[in-house]
């Protein structure tokens, strides 16, 4: 499931949990959202590094020619 849908996932449960009175669906919903939050930050960090890496791997050819 990705990012999104579980951050989606999360938010309806707590919004159902809410208006039912349903605290534990209410806190499985901000597990999900903090679950979908933590896979983006994962996904933004590896990204970055990729970026990094293929930064460095150029600067590194052009000082080898």
């Amino acid at each position: 499931m990705s990012e999104l849908s579980k951050k989606s996932k999360g938010r309806i449960k707590q919004a159902v949990g809410g208006l039912t009175g349903d605290k534990g669906l209410k806190r499985e919903g901000e597990d999900d959202e903090r679950e979908g939050q933590v896979e983006g930050a994962v996904a933004d960090v590896k990204h970055a590094v990729t970026g990094a890496v293929k930064d460095a791997k150029h600067a590194l050819k052009e000082v080898s020619e």
